[in-house]
């Protein structure tokens, strides 16, 4: 079991509200281009401030001039990145659960329910909507919401690069320039946090682990912080996290305890959305896996950006990392 959320996909009721903070994309069966929009702007275009993109799904999409009210449900680190701020932010079960990693940005804006009811998009009063996938507009939805305020559909692949997202939601705002340097920033960030962990600690390896309804799920190297960890950072990775990112798709896989005794890394963080009342770290099994003896351990709560990724999201999980193991 593997679990890749965006936004609504979850396999027990029982943890919805924890598990859908999950960083990640829903497999669509519709590939985002390289280029999946274009500029087209007329004369008259010009003159009103207008421009025309041709979205994902080849709509083409009146874009306002200077829009104030935009609505984007599960971009906001991308928005928020550019200086964009939502009039509405993503949430499960009327705020249960919200990107709480974003808050110092979002703390005085509404939620909305993560499927975007018609009624409740609509009470926003939106200049512009953007959704991030084809699944949030597909069975008619799209005319529906392009009815209310024009509608640009991003596009998704498995999982979405975040620079290319970013760039993308770039291009709608006519910020290409500012995505570019938000990119170019965090790659200087990386770049010297990199050596200042190779500095303090050598070639290290290490693995991200999250703990949510009692069932433990390992990161994918290539995605979410895993892709912070191993790409970003260079960290080792441990024989087990590449065994099953090598037969996964999701940013997150379900991993046995057992299995995770044999998870030879130097460093383990985890993200515990347990809570101190979880019986499973007390367990021996738990307890022998090397780097919780060698008392390597970081932990986490949901609250943090581990589950996420952006530009927002990976410069705190840096931060994190460097907290942790190069003060």
């Amino acid at each position: 079991m593997g679990i890749s959320i965006k936004p609504l996909k979850i396999v027990s009721l029982s943890v919805l509200a924890l598990a859908l903070v999950a960083c990640g994309d829903q497999a669509e069966d519709t590939p985002k281009s390289e280029n999946s929009s274009t500029s087209e702007v007329s004369t008259g275009e010009e003159a009103s401030g207008t421009r025309t993109l041709t979205d994902a799904l080849g709509n083409k999409v009146e874009i306002p001039a200077n829009p104030q009210r935009v609505l984007a449900s599960y971009l906001e680190d991308p928005l928020l990145a550019l200086g964009v701020t939502p009039i509405a932010q993503w949430s499960v079960k009327e705020g249960t659960s919200i990107q709480r990693y974003l808050q110092d940005y979002l703390k005085d804006v509404d939620v909305i329910n993560h499927d975007l009811p018609f009624e409740e998009v609509q009470s926003f009063e939106p200049d512009l909507i953007i959704m991030d996938s084809p699944s949030m507009v597909e069975g008619g939805k799209y005319g529906q919401y392009s009815a209310i305020a024009p509608t640009y559909v991003i596009g998704a692949e498995l999982n979405n690069d975040w620079r290319e997202e970013l760039k993308e939601v770039g291009k709608i705002f006519a910020m290409e320039d500012k995505a570019e340097e938000v990119i170019a920033n965090y790659e200087t960030k990386a770049g010297e946090a990199k050596a200042q962990l190779e500095e303090k600690v050598g070639k290290k390896s290490a693995a991200a682990i999250w703990l949510v309804g009692g069932s433990f799920f390992v990161v994918n190297q290539e995605l979410s912080s895993g892709d912070v960890l191993y790409n970003d950072l260079g960290f080792e990775v441990p024989a087990v996290v590449e065994e099953i990112s090598a037969s996964a798709e999701n940013n997150w896989n379900a991993v046995s305890l057992e299995k995770l005794v044999e998870l030879d890394a130097d460093y383990l963080f985890l993200v515990n959305s347990d809570g101190s009342e979880s019986a499973t770290l007390s367990d021996a099994l738990w307890q022998s896996i090397p780097a919780v003896k060698a008392g390597n351990l970081y932990e986490f709560g949901p609250d943090k950006s581990w589950l996420y990724t952006g530009a927002i999201a990976n410069e705190q999980i840096i931060d994190d990392i460097l907290e942790s193991v190069a003060k």
